[in-house]
């Protein structure tokens, strides 16, 4: 009945049957089977499985199992229904998640998660991924299955210590000075590849090797325990080995290896004290491994100073080896200057009494003591010269340092003038002071007021080899020191100074000044002899050293010019201006002798003074020493403390360079008739010059297996185009007479070239810088003129030339010329045959004188003076052997007659003894050797050709006469052909 009015209020009640009345009373119901399955459905599977939200699971690298928490557990509402209430299993969410779920009792709805595969901590630490259970639905079918909400769950792999520990560094090296005791020399270091903070740390180190006085930390921080000492054990070697937290030793131990050094001593370590210098290698680094040993000392400021000596190479520095006159040339500067310090000569005498010397360059340097001057005289042209008042170079030399004198130093006078010119006179002086440089100018005494411009400039006292060059172009002036131009640091209106005397005057090493001052300066009468005039006295001599002064009147020399003519081609140069490190400055004086660096880094300054390097451009540089020296200042944050570094001195050696190799070649011999050298233009002397540069140099040749692999140098030769600066064109033997010969150049050539000419009778010179080509085209056309009549024969001559002032010097190259005279001008001996009678007109020259250079043939030949006398004893000898053979031939032919049988004229035959008599005549055929000389080969031909004629004569008049005293001779015949091979048997044999 309950279930009656179940199915009432649920509004089914319509579709149960009636009841029965059973036999015992009782009432029973037989609902159709549709309802019984309608049923089912109702009471099975209402609810989904339920589980946690989040998990937390822990697994080890050697086990698959996750440990969970909370457990998994999934629930479900219709338990205990079977099916609807079972879990039946659960289903893991993710990519490539390496676990499984599975379930260990689907009525309480226990599972486990595993892994699949063995997991790595040191791949993976952490897996997260998510979880869902499901039930078993209504039946074995698994129908109408539920599934609950997905869970988190997050895994993490706990290490296993499968990892030994390993050192970074097989072997440890350190080096320590001796004496102290370090709180750590150094630390080793070991690393673990275990995944965990337990098993992958380092937990200690420990030193196996016993009896060493260091000991180790935890954290591999080695320290001694005494004092090292050098004189004891100069290296330390043990092994140390590390543990990690686990207690698992390293694989490998580790060697460590301490060098006890010497006490340490600040100082630059890494340096040559020998450098040496290959000319044309660019820029060589000085100190490419040098770095500063500060002995842990810290510093916050280094300043080091290299400085290169080259105050012995020439003036100053290394510079161009040409001569003042060619370097302008070179430069471009333009011509008209005045030298005003000149070779003493009749011409220019008021440098006579001034002390010389004589510098690598062979230019002149005189020496001014102090109490010495030298007055140019008016008449040299100098003065009033139109735009030397106020338009004007002067260019000089200097050393000057400064005398040690009690009391104020007195200014010196470099040189002090007083110009005339259309509107008045002006005045200007050149002094030094000191380490000061002064330029006084007056424009016009009359009116205006002097100028005094002053430099401060080190280079005036430091007792160097400077070059200055003043451009005035009033009233801006520009003084150039070596090259580099200086602006004045001050500007004096003296007009409080009195004016000079009005009169046109120059003066060098002193000045003048009034005749009250005169006593001022009677110690110095006897040495100012060359001074004219006894209104003026003499006063502020100068000190020191002058060579090429020069005053250029109108114009100005450009920077560029100066530059060229006087800028050092060797100094420091630094070369990596790129790379500089912060905080670095680098200074580079001037003349390129002074490098300054100044840093607060120690590494960064090593690296910078590593490329501090010594370049010199030229081609062939001076060979010799430079001197080197390293200055360096430090600055430490503990003054008591700080230390000093020594200088370091070296030197730079310029290697000699490759000298180059002028070569000169040509026709060396040749022969003309003298009316070629008779011409107005002479004959050329050198028509087909050739002059080459090369230079050689040492190359390593490769192996050769046959030779047991010795290595030899060789040689080669590289050409150069390079220029020469003289040519000289001497004789060998007795000068030129001017009256019967002379050297013939065009000087309107050379002076389109720039070029000097001195042609005398020994010898004819061509000076100055051109290029090779030009030298040959200049000397091709240098000739030898004889005047008419001149009974000259034969001359040589030596052509030299030279390049770098001299420095280099070709080969001697040697012409002969021999000249060649008509036989009716030339007074020969009597005796000598006409020339018409032996000289074969269309005879060739032989094979010996193929290389010389022999003027075409005439009517008239001529012959050399020496060859004159062998011709006449070679004709002698000819004409004797004639004779003798002309007297052989009578009488053999006699002899023949005489000893003939008197049977053998019946029998028309010959007797023996006629027979041999003929036979002998046969074999002593007429044969002439002569070797008189080679060159005259067709002299002789046509010599022996008359002899031979001559002898063929007589021996057909002798060979008639035979004929008829035996015209029945069976051998006349053939004696008659063997005459005539005889008569044309006459040999020449050279």
């Amino acid at each position: 009945m309950a279930f009656q009015r179940t199915l009432c209020c649920r509004g089914w009640i319509q579709h149960i049957g009636s009841p029965a009345l059973e036999g015992n009373g009782s009432v029973s119901y037989s609902p159709p089977a549709l309802s019984l399955a309608v049923l089912k459905v109702l009471l099975a599977n209402k609810h989904k499985p339920w589980i946690e939200a989040e998990y937390q699971g822990i697994v080890m690298e050697n086990d698959n199992t996750v440990l969970l928490n909370p457990p998994l557990f999934a629930l479900d509402k219709d338990a205990p229904l079977r099916y609807a209430g079972e879990i039946c299993g659960f289903r893991i969410h993710g990519s490539g998640v390496p676990f499984e779920a599975v379930i260990l009792d689907k009525a309480t709805g226990e599972g486990l998660i595993r892994a699949k595969e063995p997991v790595d901590c040191e791949a993976h630490k952490e897996h997260t991924f998510t979880i869902q259970a499901y039930d078993c639905g209504e039946g074995p079918d698994g129908a109408n299955t539920k599934k609950s909400h997905k869970a988190t769950v997050h895994v993490r792999v706990n290490d296993v210590n499968e990892f030994a520990p390993v050192f970074v560094e097989k072997l440890y090296r350190v080096a320590v000075t001796e004496g102290k005791l370090y709180d750590r020399i150094l630390r080793v270091e070991a690393i673990d590849g275990d995944c965990s903070p337990q098993y992958s740390q380092i937990c200690y180190y420990e030193i196996l090797t016993p009896n060493i006085p260091f000991l180790i930390d935890n954290d591999g921080n080695i320290e001694n325990t005494e004092k090292l000492q050098y004189s004891a054990d100069r290296v330390y070697k043990f092994t140390v080995t590390a543990y990690d937290c686990g207690k698992k030793r390293a694989s490998d131990d580790a060697e460590v290896e301490i060098q006890v050094k010497p006490t340490c001593k600040p100082s630059w370590q890494g340096w040559n004290k020998r450098i040496e210098y290959t000319p044309g290698a660019g820029s060589l680094a000085l100190f490419p491994t040098i770095h500063l040993e500060t002995c842990d000392e810290p510093l916050w400021n280094i300043q080091a100073t290299v400085e290169l000596q080259t105050n012995h190479v020439a003036k100053g520095c290394d510079r161009d080896n040409y001569s003042e006159k060619s370097l302008r040339k070179l430069c471009g500067a333009a011509s008209g200057e005045i030298d005003l310090l000149p070779v003493p000569s009749p011409t220019a005498n008021w440098t006579a009494r001034l002390s010389v010397h004589y510098s690598q360059d062979s230019s002149l340097i005189y020496w001014f003591n102090g109490s010495q001057a030298a007055q140019v005289p008016v008449v040299n042209g100098l003065h009033g010269h139109e735009g030397l008042s106020d338009h004007f170079t002067l260019s000089v030399w200097m050393k000057h340092a400064v005398v040690p004198s009690k009391g104020r130093r007195e200014e010196e006078t470099v040189i002090c003038s007083t110009v005339q010119s259309e509107d008045g006179y002006s005045h200007y002086s050149l002094a030094v002071h000191g380490c000061r440089i002064s330029f006084l100018y007056w424009p016009l005494l009359e009116s205006a007021r002097p100028v005094k411009f002053l430099w401060k400039l080190e280079q005036v006292c430091d007792d160097e080899w400077h070059h200055y060059a003043l451009n005035l172009e009033f009233p801006t002036v520009t003084l150039y020191v070596d090259g580099v131009s200086y602006d004045p640091a001050l500007i004096h209106d003296n007009g409080l100074i009195h004016p000079p005397r009005p009169e046109p005057s120059l003066m060098i090493g002193a000045c003048w000044a009034e005749e009250k001052n005169k006593e001022k300066n009677k110690g110095s009468e006897n040495a100012t002899d060359s001074v004219q005039g006894d209104a003026l006295s003499i006063h502020h001599y100068f000190h020191g050293y002058l060579a090429g002064f020069t005053v250029r009147p109108g114009s100005l020399e450009s920077r560029e010019v100066i530059e060229c003519l006087y800028a050092c081609r060797e100094g420091l140069d630094y070369s990596d201006f790129d790379s500089l490190g912060k905080g670095m400055k680098v200074h580079v004086n001037p003349s390129q002798s002074l490098l300054t660096l100044e840093g607060d880094d120690v590494e960064t300054f090593n690296h910078a003074i590593q490329h501090v390097a010594y370049m010199n451009s030229l081609r062939f540089a001076t060979p010799g020493v430079r001197p080197l020296r390293l200055t360096t200042a430090v600055k430490c944050f503990s003054e008591e403390s700080c230390v000093s570094i020594p200088d370091v001195e070296g030197y730079v050696v310029v290697l000699q360079p490759d000298a180059p190799q002028i070569l000169l070649s040509g026709n060396a011999h040749f022969v003309h008739p003298a009316s070629d050298f008779e011409a107005p233009e002479g004959i050329p002397l050198f028509p087909n010059l050739q002059i080459t540069c090369s230079i050689s140099h040492q190359v390593e040749a490769k192996k050769d297996e046959n030779w047991h692999g010795t290595v030899t140098d060789t040689r080669m030769s590289d050409e150069i185009v390079h220029n020469l600066d003289g040519c000289e064109i001497s004789l060998v033997g007795d000068d030129l007479d001017p009256e019967r010969e002379y050297l013939l150049l065009d000087g309107a050539l050379l002076q389109q070239r720039g070029l000097e000419l001195v042609n005398t009778s020994a010898y004819l010179t061509i000076t100055g810088v051109e290029s090779i080509a030009v030298y040959e085209e200049i000397l091709r056309q240098v000739s030898y003129h004889i005047n008419h009549g001149a009974a000259l024969y034969e001359r040589k001559f030596h052509l030299s030339c030279t390049e770098m002032n001299g420095r280099y010097s070709s080969n001697e190259f040697t012409v002969e010329v021999n000249v060649l005279h008509n036989m009716n001008r030339a007074a020969h001996p009597n005796h000598i045959m006409s020339s018409q009678q032996f000289v074969h007109h269309g005879h060739h020259l032989p094979a010996e004188l193929s290389g010389h250079s022999l003027a075409s043939t005439h009517n008239n030949p001529m012959v050399p003076s020496a060859a004159t006398v062998i011709i006449v004893v070679c004709v002698g000898f000819l004409a004797l052997m004639v004779i003798l053979g002309i007297l052989r031939i009578h009488s053999l032919h006699r002899r023949g007659v005489g000893q003939e049988v008197p049977g053998a004229a019946e029998s028309g035959h010959t007797s023996t003894a006629g027979k041999e008599s003929d036979m002998f005549w046969d074999d002593s055929a007429l044969t002439i050797i002569v070797n008189p000389m080679e060159s005259y080969q067709s002299c002789q031909e046509r010599a022996a050709g008359a002899v031979e004629g001559r002898a063929g004569e007589a021996m057909e008049d002798d060979e008639d006469s035979t004929d008829s005293e035996t015209p029945d001779s069976p051998d006349s015949s053939d004696m008659n052909d063997r005459h005539i091979i005889g008569k044309s048997d006459v040999s020449h044999r050279y």
